[in-house]
């Protein structure tokens, strides 16, 4: 069994966010290491003082107003706390983007501090060559 889990979050939507970080919160509960690269829209996502109203995926869009609402009178957290409550439990490291980062010009320190570091392709792909990876 592999001990190492990999999430590629491409996508810059609330409910495939909330996905890879449910996702990556089960596995650090089942004592995997996880690993999250961000990139492109879900990139995005973590520019502090960037986007702040979060949307769902064209699947999603119907019942947006719903959701959203539920998930506030039901107190559950967005992505971005819920990768911070797994990291508190488990080996979660959220890597940025460097390509994208430096097609947006943005550096570490423009980003949230969820994410651990910006790396290139060629480092996440090798730190990922032997675990479960997820393209979310």
């Amino acid at each position: 069994m592999n001990d190492k889990m990999s999430i590629i979050a491409f996508s810059g939507t609330e409910d495939k966010l909330m996905a890879a970080a449910i996702i990556a919160s089960g596995a650090v509960a089942n004592d995997l290491e996880v690993q999250v690269f961000v990139t492109f829209w879900g990139l995005t996502r973590t520019i502090k003082n960037g986007k702040t109203t979060p949307d769902l995926s064209f699947d999603g869009q119907k019942m947006k107003d719903k959701v959203f609402a539920l998930m506030k009178q039901k107190n559950v957290p967005n992505w971005i706390t819920m990768l911070k409550n797994a990291k508190e439990v488990g080996n979660i490291k959220v890597y940025g983007c460097a390509m994208f980062a430096d097609l947006l010009e943005v550096k570490k320190e423009d980003l949230d501090p969820i994410v651990d570091d910006i790396i290139g392709v060629n480092e996440f792909v090798s730190l990922s060559k032997e675990s479960m990876t997820f393209f979310i």
